[in-house]
């Protein structure tokens, strides 16, 4: 018998406004409203007003192994934001920011060519008439309170929408908000990998 056997491992789109837990006391909407896997829970969070992937799991080894810091498991986000990025804010992000808990670490970050193909918010990004607006894609290997609306404000550009598309090389995909999968043997397969490559590579004693 596989002893992995009653293990779920899942993909969902947290859509806007939703809190990523079971449950509130004031009756906001959670994970609950749209996941009714009993057992299951979220593999670390996005912010009530973040958008995006979160996988949830009853297999507490691995979702260790997904949010221990000393793994610096790899998260990819989409972000909208005001203003026009250079290279420079680029460079800036990348080498890491001061923020008031400390330097983030290095990252990843790159303008889109172009708006990702998302449904739209349920509740419209506010807009100014007169400043455009850029998306960016930011890989960071931590996970700091409100970190990412943090750095691009800290280097000009203030976020409007945030979207989480990758957990290492799992894809939000065609998702819908609210909309979940069970993980393919093939994304299994590549989540195990991934963090096998990310594991904390031990001293060698002399």
């Amino acid at each position: 018998m596989n002893p992995h056997s009653d293990f779920r491992y899942i993909k969902l789109n947290k859509p806007y406004d939703v809190l990523c837990q079971f449950t509130d006391p004031a009756g906001r909407a959670t994970l609950k409203d749209f996941v009714t896997v009993p057992g299951v829970y979220s593999v670390g969070r996005l912010d009530r007003d973040s958008e995006g992937l979160i996988l949830l799991t009853n297999d507490g080894a691995m979702a260790h192994q997904l949010t221990n810091p000393r793994h610096a498991h790899p998260r990819t986000y989409w972000v909208q934001v005001e203003g026009e990025p250079t290279r420079v804010d680029l460079d800036h992000l990348e080498r890491g920011v001061e923020l008031n808990d400390g330097l983030t670490l290095p990252t990843r970050a790159a303008v889109l060519p172009g708006e990702p193909e998302l449904p739209p918010r349920s509740v419209p990004i506010r807009f100014r008439k007169n400043v455009p607006t850029s998306w960016i894609e930011l890989t960071l290997r931590e996970g700091r309170n409100r970190q990412v609306r943090r750095m691009t404000a800290a280097v000009g550009y203030p976020t409007l929408r945030l979207i989480r598309a990758f957990i290492g090389p799992i894809a939000l995909g065609s998702l819908q908000p609210g909309e979940w999968v069970d993980l393919t043997p093939e994304e299994m397969t590549a989540l195990k990998s991934s963090i096998q490559a990310n594991q904390p590579r031990r001293r060698r004693r002399r």
